[in-house]
């Protein structure tokens, strides 16, 4: 592990291909080589599930024995990267030559055996692979040019031969979760939710500062609570990827996708690129607060504040942001996530599970002795989420609720004629073992 850190660099150039570079122009004499099913199922892998995490936390505050909220967790899957109270809001696309395809996450592997046997690795990729394209998405190559691509990217980027994947993360589910975990402070300590992009007023919340269960002297602006760090799932993935690669002897690339707002199928650009992964859109009605809100001057340009809240397919949903119109207002997108996880099918009501997690009979008693969240938090957060709602037209408002970092990472067998010829250790052992290690016939 510590060699692939130490000796990490991107890779750009794909067997086979060509770059126009001055003097030092280079034409590939070497085929394509799309990986193979076993190198991508490496990589699936990579992306998902990997077993069941440990509620390793306290319960109680020990300065006064009071209880604390020791159930966050969104899910108890764990994956390769962490995850924050485990929202695991990360879902991953995967082009090649064959098509483009979505990546399920599959429940974790029965004592990890599937993660160490090659048959069982292509086995779970294919469960996890739904297609949705039987082509590899892009724009035409006579568009590549901004705002598709960025600068040289699109010439070596998702090109024929290569694996493409790139992370989209819900952010609505944790962005409830998160607001409700908040709100499990000690009294006292609860801050006092407001609105930064409506002159800092309490963001529907004014009934809980009269009754003192929110602290009027602690202020946190939406703006501030942001993403609640779920985002940063993607990042971490990424650059797991990109080491498994390395590790691999795999080309590997991490650089900026086709923009997001094409490459979901963002209304304003649907006419010159087409539906691309035909994402559903919400676009809030246009109010005359919001020239001032949101700087949208007129109800024409109200699609600006386009957001992308659902991916459908076959008549289910791949993704879906817990937001109207998947629910018919924000008290049942909240209690839908609250069911999620004390329900009567929740997570924290599948003893099942614990037992896989604890030893004896302590996942019971992490069951019995763990606190689930207060219904006055849960009613705060239902009050919170409707104001963000009703206000702004769109839940979240402060962040996107299917955030698209933008960033994808390319794997490729390397050019190594072109690393050889121009670059000084531009191959580590792991490239220049690769062929022989995982194409012997």
């Amino acid at each position: 592990m510590l060699q692939t850190v130490f000796q990490r660099r991107t890779h750009r150039v794909s067997r086979g291909s060509s770059l126009s570079a001055g003097s030092m122009s280079y034409r590939s004499a070497e085929p394509r080589a799309p990986l193979t099913e076993l190198e991508e199922a490496v990589l699936v892998a990579l992306t998902g599930c990997t077993g069941l995490t440990m509620p390793d936390r306290p319960f109680a505050d020990p300065r006064t024995g009071a209880p604390i909220m020791a159930k966050p967790n969104l899910t108890m899957a764990g994956r390769t990267a962490g995850s924050p109270d485990n929202a695991q809001g990360t879902a991953f696309f995967l082009i090649n030559d064959s098509g483009t395809y979505f990546l399920r996450n599959l429940p974790p592997p029965p004592n990890g055996a599937s993660l160490r046997d090659p048959d069982e690795l292509v086995a779970r990729a294919h469960e996890a692979k739904v297609r949705i394209s039987d082509r590899r998405i892009d724009v035409p190559g006579d568009d590549r040019d901004f705002p598709a691509y960025l600068d040289s990217n699109r010439f070596l980027s998702n090109l024929p031969g290569t694996t493409i994947l790139f992370p989209v993360v819900d952010l609505s589910r944790q962005y409830i979760n998160g607001l409700m975990y908040l709100l499990t402070q000690p009294a006292g300590a609860r801050p006092t939710i407001v609105d930064d992009r409506n002159f800092y007023r309490p963001a529907g919340v004014k009934r809980w500062i009269r009754k003192g269960f929110l602290n009027k002297d602690i202020k946190l602006p939406l703006g501030a609570v942001g993403a609640l760090r779920t985002q940063i799932e993607a990042d971490l993935l990424l650059q797991n990827l990109m080491l498994g690669a390395d590790a691999m002897g795999l080309g590997a690339w991490i650089h900026g996708t086709i923009s997001p707002p094409v490459l979901l199928g963002d209304p304003k650009f649907r006419k010159r690129y087409g539906p691309m992964l035909n994402f559903e859109w919400a676009v809030p009605r246009w109010r005359i607060a919001d020239v001032l809100r949101w700087h949208v001057p007129l109800p024409r340009h109200a699609a600006l504040r386009a957001n992308a809240i659902g991916l459908s397919h076959d008549g289910g949903y791949l993704l879906r942001a817990m937001c109207p119109p998947h629910f018919p207002t924000m008290r049942h997108a909240v209690e839908a996530v609250v069911a999620d996880k004390f329900g009567t099918d929740g997570i924290y009501t599948d003893n099942a599970v614990f037992e896989r997690i604890f030893r004896e009979s302590f996942g019971g008693t992490y069951l019995k002795e763990a606190s689930d969240y207060a219904a006055d938090v849960i009613e705060c957060t239902i009050d919170i989420c409707t104001y963000i709602y009703e206000t702004h037209g769109r839940f979240p408002a402060h962040c996107e609720a299917i955030h698209v970092p933008g960033v994808w990472l390319q794997a490729h067998h390397v050019d190594e004629p072109y690393y050889r010829r121009y670059f000084q250790d531009g191959l580590t052992e792991a490239h220049l073992s690769h062929d022989r290690l995982w194409h012997a016939t």
